[in-house]
């Protein structure tokens, strides 16, 4: 699955931006409120906006302070997943189940620096993990491959049994990275750059999901 990311897009054009990509499994949004992370982006109105002129499966990455009380209108909204982090989260397990009753899946993200094992019980609640592979809070930074052992542990529980979520990745994937992330285990990758920087961001959606299918066909 291949999700792109619009904070690498066109912000004065982004119904133009969303049709660009109308071949994409989901569309990330990356909501950051200058808190949690010290940049500032997009906020509920945008995404009830954006809403309105795509069916593509609206993937919101939330990179805010107390999601226990935010998140949720995301959901209600109509985003299809949405992801709160780890890092941040009063009561995760009762935010997952908040989330589910709204209508939404639910995605727990961890910082480079955050460990996977000791949340692997609470994602037993989650449908989504998403491993951070930069720094969040800025678009266009350096993939880390440091976490893959994080995926690859994460994918070692959802394939043994002990965990039913789907593994995405963010940060820096590219058509010199996604290959490493998919032998790994992911199987969503935000993409930005690599898309939105493309003269054709359909084509460049298509060329990142045939690498990384091939790089786990060769697993």
């Amino acid at each position: 699955m291949i999700a792109p990311s619009i904070l690498a897009s066109d912000f004065a054009r982004l119904a133009d931006e969303l049709h660009a990509i109308a071949g994409a499994d989901w569309v990330h949004v990356d909501v950051m409120d200058a808190h949690f992370v010290p940049n500032l982006t997009l906020g509920l109105p945008v995404v009830e906006a954006l809403l309105k002129v795509t069916d593509i499966p609206m993937d919101c990455h939330l990179m805010i302070d107390d999601p226990d009380r935010w998140a949720i209108d995301y959901a209600e909204a109509g985003a299809y997943n949405v992801t709160v982090h780890a890092e941040a989260a009063g009561d995760p397990v009762k935010l997952a189940a908040n989330l589910r009753a709204a209508g939404a899946k639910a995605g727990l993200s961890i910082k480079p620096g955050t460990p996977l094992e000791p949340w692997t019980e609470v994602l037993k609640h989650y449908d989504t993990l998403l491993v951070m592979s930069v720094e969040p809070g800025f678009g266009g930074q350096s993939f880390m491959p440091e976490v893959l052992d994080k995926v690859r542990a994460a994918r070692r529980l959802v394939d043994t049994g002990h965990l039913k979520l789907l593994v995405e990745i963010d940060g820096g994937i590219n058509t010199d990275t996604i290959e490493l992330a998919a032998q790994a285990g992911v199987d969503c990758f935000v993409a930005g750059s690599a898309i939105y920087s493309a003269d054709e961001p359909a084509k460049a959606i298509e060329a990142l999901r045939d690498q990384a299918s091939r790089a786990k066909g060769g697993n």
